[in-house]
């Protein structure tokens, strides 16, 4: 089918959000060099702007090409529960009572691992956290581990180890959780239309996905040991103070809002109840992420708007691919979209072999963490730890090449092991 002047007009638009999205680093240096009109070039600067800022331009855009009531009606149309969970989720999991409890948590395994603190420190929450993923759903993962790491590792470390590990956060993250059909985006969108249920997940993908998870946090740590030798490292937790109650009450509106993850209007109102919670006892809380979180709901809505449009070429791309082609193609388109969006579009399509589905979904997961649109917890992580880099920005480049290592123990660990 050929695609409509509006189809076109749409793909154009999300290329140039793409282009914006790789040069946030040259938008925070023009601010630096023309001081006159700084305030627009950090905001062009900010990736959690890019998504929605060229959505908004497509849907004035379409609004002059098909009138204001269509483009409504299409906007309408979107299901942006994603991107509210994201917000919600990122909110509580960053509050200081939980925080005290995964950090407690992650304190107890390092001094179980005969190695240096900082080292091991570094080593379990790169392998342990993302795991979790698949149980506290990823972007909860991606939030306690980027604000254990950021002050811990972040904020000291060389440029090198920070990409490094932000490539491998990224990365495991995304393969991290997959040991269930409800954790991860890219999963949920084919769990119930394929019959992937937690048998078939834990024994054909997720055993898998864990053997890559430790190869990469066990890579990263060992080639940078010793930098993380030399790096301070304190076995008593920033997070503390919030009596065992306040902690098991923080712990259950996670659990509550992760249970309703897939009704907006039930876990919005745990959200609410969860804020009232915290406004009521402040003595027990930090500065809550509501900042960071509607930036990336943003980011994630207008990716829903922006995606949305990109059907028409996305699906027949895919069909056109074979079980091996489908794979790689999905690793690499999963870089330029977002890997729920392509098993979404798979999920549509009636027919396909068990080997393809699992090529399709192991590729959209593994290619997860090689940019920031790759897989929706990333610019979660990337809001924490953004600051600890130079100008504040993340390089494209530096984020591709930390991921690259990873992303190539990722296709031996499926690809060695197939369906």
């Amino acid at each position: 089918m050929s695609p409509t002047l509006l189809q076109l007009v749409a793909a154009a638009i999300f290329g140039l959000a793409l282009l914006h999205t790789f040069s946030t680093k040259y938008f925070e240096h023009l601010a630096h060099a023309r001081p006159t009109h700084a305030g627009v070039w950090h905001l062009l600067a900010e990736v959690e702007i890019v998504f929605g800022f060229w959505a908004m331009i497509l849907m004035v855009v379409m609004s002059f090409m098909v009138g204001k009531s269509e483009a409504l009606a299409y906007l309408d149309g979107r299901n942006f529960t994603e991107p509210l969970f994201v917000f919600a989720i990122m909110v509580v999991a960053g509050s200081r009572p939980v925080l005290q409890a995964a950090s407690a948590a992650v304190q107890a395994i390092v001094r179980a691992i005969p190695l240096p603190r900082t080292i091991a420190f570094f080593l379990t929450v790169l392998a342990v956290v993302p795991l979790l993923g698949s149980f506290i759903t990823e972007p909860a993962a991606m939030t306690l581990a980027a604000l254990l790491m950021r002050d811990t590792i972040f904020a000291k470390a060389s440029t090198r180890l920070k990409y490094a590990a932000l490539g491998t956060l990224f990365v495991n993250i995304s393969i991290g959780g997959t040991l269930t059909p409800y954790a991860a985006p890219p999963v949920l969108m084919v769990a119930k239309a394929w019959g992937f249920d937690l048998g078939y997940m834990l024994t054909h993908i997720g055993w898998k996905a864990a053997v890559a998870v430790l190869i990469n946090a066990a890579g990263v740590t060992f080639l940078f040991a010793r930098e993380l030798r030399g790096l301070e490292h304190s076995s008593r937790s920033p997070y503390s103070g919030v009596p065992l109650s306040m902690v098991l009450g923080h712990l259950l509106f996670l659990l509550a809002i992760v249970l309703f993850a897939h009704h907006p209007a039930a876990f919005i109102a745990v959200f609410l109840l969860f804020m009232g919670v915290s406004t009521a006892y402040p003595a027990y809380q930090d500065r809550l992420m509501l900042r960071e979180g509607l930036l990336v709901a943003f980011f994630l809505g207008g990716l829903v708007v922006l995606g949305g449009m990109q059907q028409w070429w996305l699906q027949p791309l895919l069909l056109l691919m074979g079980e091996t082609q489908v794979f790689f193609g999905a690793v690499a388109l999963t870089a330029i979209t977002d890997n729920a969006a392509l098993t979404y579009l798979g999920s549509l399509v009636e027919g396909l072999t068990p080997e393809f589905k699992y090529a399709l979904l192991t590729g959209a997961v593994t290619g997860g963490g090689l940019t920031l649109i790759a897989n929706a917890p990333n610019p979660a992580g990337a809001s924490i730890l953004k600051g600890t880099f130079d100008q504040g920005a993340i390089a494209a480049h530096g984020l591709f090449a930390g991921a690259l290592g990873p992303t190539l123990v990722a296709i031996l660990c499926f690809r060695l092991f197939p369906l």
